[in-house]
């Protein structure tokens, strides 16, 4: 028998297992839901997503859009999706930021930036997170009332109640156009070739803020300024409050996930080969071009995939709000599966939007890649 018809029959052989394979796991799948479907008749249990209409008839303590006890359960999960994404966005920007700057003092040849960053690691790292997010949302709880509040510039106020920020003079409609715009903005700079990756997000970053601040002027009120600062009206302020169970979240989870972010930063950066550093020093580069130019471009290619690795883990990382009562997606479900009994249905929301935004992370962390690999290999 002749090679090419041995590689049919291997084939053919191949599609075969691959069609059972696919028959098996269907009917799996066909008794699993027939099996719940019997259990839940017997139980006298609703099945289905007609119970997303009705009304919760709950609060809890933060969204990003106005809510009311009256809202539906499907408008009561999109509050709890955009809470997750919300935290963990911020979480990932703060914990990546700082997760740089320690990991380049982890590789820092000064004896004391390199102590400081790996007492850091070791302390932030080896602490569970759920330890180190009730650690600060007791801290957070125990702080001064708004009359006492800390404050830094009359900007920015801290106290029992949450973290009092000024904030653009704007419409949320504003405010969404802006954001696509950032977006825009950053789709036109990425796909320009001639320049380096870092380069191009410098550029991003600066023209997102003179873009920012420049249709924040144009849509501000005549009558006011581009920012509004929070005021002090009694036992409380006005302007925007970032409560407290948002705030522990974000400092818990920057700290721990920064902590692992910079071993995998520190680790890209040993990996670049001594004699680019040497070539760069023999050619009269300072050490900031030699970090900017050589090191952090040849660590990246390096640093990425642990990275997008430690982004999907953060984005997990935030179902522990359930602990402190924050409410993100994991607690707006697990509160419904309470009211509702709709357990299947509504732990099957949770994992396909938990594999949607992780699934999203990964595929912008392969595109990353593919930008960063070098041409040939």
């Amino acid at each position: 028998m002749d090679a090419a018809a041995l590689k049919t029959r291997r084939k053919r052989r191949e599609l075969i297992l691959q069609t059972l394979l696919v028959v098996a796991v269907a009917l799996i799948v066909w008794a699993a839901i027939s099996t719940a479907q019997t259990k839940l008749d017997e139980l006298n249990m609703t099945s289905g997503f007609g119970f997303l209409e009705r009304a919760t008839g709950w609060a809890y303590s933060f969204s990003l859009i106005d809510r009311s006890i009256d809202d539906s359960y499907s408008r009561t999960l999109l509050i709890g999706f955009m809470n997750t994404l919300f935290l963990g966005l911020i979480c990932i920007v703060l914990s990546t930021i700082l997760g740089f700057a320690i990991g380049t003092a982890r590789d820092a040849r000064q004896l004391g930036l390199n102590a400081v960053a790996t007492v850091y690691i070791q302390l932030f790292r080896n602490l569970p997170l759920i330890l180190q997010l009730v650690f600060w949302y007791a801290v957070l709880i125990h702080m001064p009332g708004p009359r006492q509040a800390y404050s830094l510039g009359d900007a920015l106020f801290l106290s029992n109640r949450g973290m009092m920020l000024p904030a653009l003079n704007v419409s949320p409609l504003v405010v969404l156009g802006i954001f696509a715009c950032l977006v825009l903005l950053g789709f036109v700079i990425f796909r320009i070739k001639s320049l380096q990756f870092l380069h191009k997000l410098g550029l991003w970053l600066v023209a997102s803020i003179g873009l920012t601040l420049t249709l924040a002027s144009m849509f501000a009120p005549a009558e006011s300024s581009m920012f509004s600062l929070p005021v002090q009206k009694g036992l409380r302020f006005q302007g925007v409050t970032v409560s407290i169970e948002l705030v522990a979240m974000i400092l818990a989870i920057t700290l721990y996930g920064s902590a692992y972010i910079a071993e995998v930063v520190r680790g890209g950066l040993h990996e670049v080969p001594s004699g680019l550093t040497e070539a760069g020093k023999a050619l009269g580069l300072s050490s900031r071009s030699i970090w900017f130019h050589i090191k952090i471009p040849m660590a990246l290619r390096t640093i990425m995939p642990p990275l997008g690795n430690q982004w999907i883990f953060i984005m997990k990382a935030t179902t522990l709000g359930v602990a402190i009562g924050f409410s993100d997606l994991f607690y707006i479900v697990s509160t419904s599966i309470t009211q509702s009994g709709q357990t299947l249905e509504l732990m099957g929301l949770l994992m396909l939007s938990f594999l949607l935004i992780n699934y999203s992370l990964a595929q912008i962390v392969n595109f990353i890649n593919a930008r960063l690999a070098l041409k040939g290999h």
